[in-house]
């Protein structure tokens, strides 16, 4: 068997290391739980849980009132949370 000596970026390699080994689902909930984060300092107090199931993000707030501020901005949330991931990850966001 011939291998293949052309070179390749070491981007492509671990791009067709994470497609081979199934791994995107795995970094995408890492990557979703640190946009939230850095999106707003605050989210660290308030936030109890955090779960990325398909494209849904689940968060669970420890309090009602921030609960309720942000269920008016979940379209910009969504928003600014996939342009950090640089593609639509997030479809919904559930807040609890």
């Amino acid at each position: 068997m011939k291998r293949n000596t052309d070179p390749i970026s070491l981007s492509d390699a671990l791009g067709e290391f994470v497609d081979k080994n199934k791994l995107q689902k795995g970094i995408d909930k890492v990557d979703v739980s640190a946009a939230w984060f850095c999106l707003n300092p605050a989210f660290k107090t308030y936030t109890s849980s955090l779960r990325f199931d398909r494209d849904t993000l689940f968060i669970n707030l420890s309090s009602s009132v921030f609960r309720e501020e942000l269920s008016y901005g979940k379209d910009q949330i969504l928003k600014r949370l996939n342009e950090s991931l640089g593609r639509e990850v997030i479809k919904k966001i559930v807040l609890r």
